[in-house]
């Protein structure tokens, strides 16, 4: 096969995999003209139409989806011998690609990130936020990071944190203008930030647990998020009791910004692992990672 073609088939699967000419080309370096080029070449010289365009998005067509998935792993496969060949160099090199929450950001990955880079000055790291339980095998992410309970088995898992346990909290101000409550069922009389699930769209219905009864309460307010930290945020700027992680509202509980209620009704949940295909060839820059993150607790 020329090279031409093999540029080609690079091109569909970053405009593929982006769903977009534009994010595509701006991730190969060339201009979104070049790129159309290609694709119209490619499907031209194959007699398919690979790709299904649109005013506001692209997606692979029938054939394109075949075409992806048929020749997506051996373009990794390559990539990752690539990358392995560092094994050569003095020091371990290479992007690695993780997606995540910020939660997990911040407690797994800023913790240890700075000194991770500083030890490995020709590893960059890049971090995707997101809270769609994104496909990391389809997206071409080398690893990504969630709950132990919420990693698929087909995945090699490891751990990368402790248990934690969410914590109700609220500001000041809020207590100033409501009495605490006393127990969780009281919540329903209070003003809450809810939290909604981007996968499934569903608001999250608080999980409690005391004495072995396990039970959910679901909760009201003015202000929803996706995002942890944003509501971490808007309890700490009183719009209302917030459920979030005891790690990541901590340090508002020793400045007095936030405080505690319900601490005896909160359950613990499995710490965050880091999560990566069975198949996936490990470079030297991965695995580095891998240690400086994996939970020796």
């Amino acid at each position: 096969m020329r090279q031409e073609k093999i540029s080609d088939l690079q091109a569909f699967l970053a405009v593929a995999t982006d769903q977009s000419f534009t994010k595509a080309a701006a991730r190969l370096g060339i201009t979104p003209s070049a790129l159309s080029h290609s694709i119209r070449g490619l499907e031209a010289r194959l007699g398919v139409r690979l790709l299904a365009r649109t005013t506001r998005n692209v997606s692979p067509t029938e054939a394109g989806d075949r075409l992806m998935r048929s020749i997506g792993p051996h373009f990794d496969q390559i990539a990752a011998e690539v990358e392995a060949l560092s094994e050569l160099r003095d020091q371990p090199a290479g992007t690695i690609r993780i997606t995540c929450t910020d939660d997990a950001v911040e407690m797994a990955l800023r913790p240890v990130l700075a000194g991770f880079l500083a030890r490995y000055p020709l590893i960059k790291v890049e971090i995707s936020v997101d809270y769609g339980l994104t496909n990391i095998v389809e997206q071409r992410f080398d690893a990504g990071i969630r709950l132990g309970e919420s990693v698929s088995k087909d995945m090699i898992a490891v751990r990368i944190g402790p248990d934690w346990r969410l914590a109700v909290v609220g500001a000041p101000s809020y207590f100033e203008r409501h009495s605490p409550p006393a127990t969780p069922q009281e919540l329903t009389d209070h003003t809450c930030i809810n939290t909604r699930f981007t996968s499934s769209g569903v608001l999250y219905a608080w999980e409690f647990e005391k004495d072995g009864r396990e039970f959910n309460v679901r909760v009201g307010g003015q202000f929803t998020s996706n995002s942890t930290i944003q509501v971490l945020h808007g309890a700490v700027d009183g719009l209302g009791l917030a459920y979030v992680p005891e790690n990541l509202a901590r340090p508002y509980f020793a400045d007095g910004r936030l405080r505690e209620v319900l601490a005896d009704w909160s359950p613990h949940f499995p710490g965050f692992h880091l999560y990566y295909p069975n198949r996936r060839q490990t470079s030297p820059a991965f695995a580095a990672l891998v240690e400086t993150l994996r939970y020796r607790g």
